[in-house]
């Protein structure tokens, strides 16, 4: 097996809210998608919406329950400044600022934020190694 992430999909409670958080606030690029779902392309992994509800009973599982779910997304980026600037824009299309873009103890730089269905969201440079695919800095 060659290991990998192909898609990440999120549960939301508001999926025309969500879409417009993600397609117009963020800028993520929207691919065709069923009213049901919806699907980003973020070079190279999918990212999918769909409703909170719906997912669990596609996995069969309880949709109760709300807080910190145990994990966060991360998007890297090549700068200090992006992550001010991506920071800037996800708060403008709604999220919520978690953590103010700071110094971190590993020697890079990020922050937190929580998408419309509290999602955590870590934006982050790290000036020692590119995380992420083709689009290195260089």
């Amino acid at each position: 097996m060659k290991p990998r992430i192909s898609m990440i999909t999120l549960g939301v409670r508001d999926l025309p809210a969500a879409v417009e958080f993600y397609e117009k606030g963020l800028g993520f690029p929207r691919m065709e998608s069923p009213p049901t779902v919806a699907f980003f392309t973020l070079n190279g992994t999918w990212l999918g919406l769909y409703g909170r509800e719906a997912l669990a009973e596609d996995a069969q599982v309880s949709a109760a329950g709300e807080g910190f779910a145990g994990f966060a997304l991360a998007h890297n980026v090549h700068s200090e400044a992006e992550v001010d600037a991506v920071m800037a824009q996800a708060v403008a299309a709604g999220a919520t600022e978690v953590k103010q873009p700071q110094k971190v103890f590993w020697g890079g730089y990020s922050s937190y934020f929580k998408d419309l269905d509290g999602h955590l969201w870590e934006v982050a440079h790290n000036p020692f190694a590119w995380v992420g695919p083709e689009d290195a800095p260089g």
